[in-house]
């Protein structure tokens, strides 16, 4: 009786104790969660604490190698790289996340609207597969070679190839979760509370934000920790290749750019910055992993 009582009275968990109760059952999602809040931590609070300004120049001091002065050595006129990977951290990190929002947008409005109108799905099916059939870099070069001097101009130097960037990213990175999407959209809205909500009388709209977005809802999630990392990949692509931020703006795939050629003469200006990279694409993948596993519904009823 006393145990009755007791299972009585224990409350029940809610959906997010369930949902982080399962991703710390996953230790590459955790590790990869201590590591991605490092990594966003340091770049944003790192320049209180290093406070050398990451465009300062100091020829007597270039092309050293690690000290305390500059922890990871510097370049070839002085820059102090520890800094210049922090400053570069702050905007390739911005990139990344808002272009994932603009693609995770226009990626859940096409998949909705295709899933849930049968009427257009075909058209819009048509044009994701038209995005999935373009070369996606040469693309991206057409596109900035067009558009840079133009938005520069408008917007400034470091404005406007960052709202180029953003958006030539976003534009091309929506097609795989508008798929995904557009599965799911179609798998729920055939189920018995969503005809339920449509025999009432309940506008169209209010049925999908009440009843379909939320069903799908752990796919997005996942579509954009992933979409973070690909954002991120390329934009340090695009700034390898000197198409993206200017020198003296400086990013990690231009850190990579401008190191390129001294890898002989000092190898950390690129080992730094490629790190960066790869770990927070390597932890953001960890993270979308564990995500993935603690929405999965076999997982929860356990």
């Amino acid at each position: 009786m006393t145990d009755a009582l007791a299972t009585i009275e224990k409350p029940g968990r809610s959906f997010a104790g369930d949902l982080w109760h399962q991703f710390r059952a996953h230790p590459g999602g955790v590790a990869g969660l201590i590591v991605f809040a490092f990594i966003v931590a340091a770049v944003y609070l790192g320049p209180f604490i290093h406070t050398i300004d990451p465009n300062k120049i100091d020829i007597k001091a270039k092309n050293q190698g690690p000290s305390w002065a500059h922890p990871f050595g510097t370049d070839n006129l002085g820059h102090d790289m520890l800094a210049q990977v922090l400053a570069g951290g702050q905007i390739s990190l911005a990139v990344g996340i808002t272009a994932m929002l603009l693609a995770l947008f226009l990626g859940t409005l096409v998949g909705v609207l295709s899933g849930y109108f049968k009427r257009i799905d075909g058209l819009l099916m048509r044009i994701t597969d038209l995005f999935l059939a373009l070369p996606l870099l040469p693309l991206l070069l057409v596109i900035i070679m067009l558009f840079r001097d133009t938005l520069r101009a408008a917007f400034g130097p470091e404005s406007g190839i960052f709202i180029l960037i953003v958006f030539v990213i976003g534009i091309t990175s929506w097609m795989h979760t508008a798929r995904i999407v557009r599965g799911d959209v179609l798998a729920v809205k055939n189920q018995e509370f969503v005809l339920a909500a449509k025999s009432s009388g309940m506008w169209e709209y209010r049925v999908i934000l009440k009843h379909i977005l939320p069903n799908v809802m752990s796919s997005i999630m996942v579509s954009a920790t992933l979409g973070i990392a690909s954002a991120i990949i390329t934009e340090s692509a695009l700034s390898f290749l000197g198409l993206g931020f200017p020198s003296d703006f400086p990013t990690w795939g231009r850190l990579l750019f401008d190191g390129a050629n001294f890898l002989q003469i000092n190898p950390s200006r690129v080992l730094w910055p490629g790190l960066a990279i790869s770990l927070t694409v390597l932890s953001v993948n960890y993270i979308g992993d564990a995500i993935r596993d603690a929405l999965d519904p076999r997982m929860m009823k356990r």
